[in-house]
């Protein structure tokens, strides 16, 4: 199962209750740990005024960091395997933190996702990746 941070447990537990719609693709401490960047999606679609409405609800995170909410974007991040399941036979850019044979980026369609691994189809051929060795991982405009 791809690792979770902390943070990202307490902003889907508060929103949750306070936007049940809301689904939080992605939670990155950046900036040295100075920002949390949230996407979030909505069955609706993500407006302005929804992530206005995200930033409100969590005035605990904005207590300890710089919050940014935003939309996923045509590159919409992966970060779980139902969304690796949900995009199968899509483009996808998936970035390892260490190397895999010898590469650390594979960008190919993806064919399969387990509970524990996503399968996809690279230009260097067909490579199972472990959710717990992705670094980072989108979908690519085709």
């Amino acid at each position: 199962m791809i690792q979770m941070i902390p943070l990202q447990h307490e902003i889907e537990a508060r929103l949750a209750e306070a936007e049940p719609g809301v689904e939080v693709l992605l939670v990155e401490v950046i900036d040295r740990g100075a920002t949390a960047r949230v996407t979030i999606d909505h069955p609706d679609g993500v407006t302005l005024a929804l992530c206005e409405r995200v930033t409100h609800a969590l005035p605990e995170v904005r207590e300890r960091y710089a919050l940014e909410v935003s939309s996923p974007g045509r590159e919409r991040p992966l970060a779980k395997p139902e969304h690796y399941r949900r995009y199968l036979g899509r483009r996808a850019r998936v970035r390892t933190r260490d190397p895999l044979d010898g590469r650390r980026s594979f960008t190919g369609e993806l064919v399969g996702a387990t509970e524990h691994e996503v399968t996809i189809a690279a230009d260097s051929g067909v490579v199972a990746i472990a959710y717990d060795d992705i670094h980072r991982s989108n979908l690519v405009e085709e």
